[in-house]
């Protein structure tokens, strides 16, 4: 008997050790395949690596609880439809520009420097097909402005 309630035990632990918060939050922090992207300024083109959310599931759980991302790389939400969308940084650890972009690519607005943890929502402003999150700093330090391109599949155009 002492056999098996050990085994229960060790089983029953472990179990609980991995649906702790903290062991989910470590497992949703990690980073998934990425596709080439690049954004067309005045001063040139700028590279990146993103990782594209295309379902409900991607989207919602987005940069959540990361730590680092690297400089060249981003994140882009597909939203499948061009509308009106909002954005938030609930448990989102990261401060990030939000470029907010039109089917045809053309970027329609940008949310520099959003504050980490926040439930303030953040809206296009205007219909759009995406969402382009990275780093806070990097529209400023790349001079990325509204009117830019954003080159990727998702706009029916050509990355690097």
């Amino acid at each position: 008997m002492t056999d098996w309630r050990g085994r229960f035990g060790a089983l029953l632990a472990m179990t609980l050790l991995a649906l702790a918060p903290g062991a989910v939050a470590a497992q949703d922090a990690t980073s998934g395949p990425t596709e080439p992207l690049s954004i067309v300024t005045r001063g040139g083109r700028h590279n990146f690596a993103v990782e594209v959310m295309r379902t409900d599931a991607d989207r919602s759980r987005g940069l959540m609880y990361r730590r680092t991302m690297a400089p060249d790389h981003g994140m882009l939400f597909d939203f499948a439809a061009t509308a009106p969308v909002a954005m938030w940084m609930k448990n989102t650890y990261l401060p990030l520009d939000m470029l907010f972009i039109r089917p045809d690519g053309s970027i329609a607005k940008i949310a520099a420097d959003t504050e980490p943890l926040s439930t303030k929502v953040i809206p296009s402003n205007e219909p759009v097909l995406s969402v382009l999150e990275l780093n806070a700093g990097t529209a400023a330090r790349l001079k990325i402005h509204p009117g830019d391109r954003v080159e990727h599949s998702l706009f029916g155009g050509k990355t690097r």
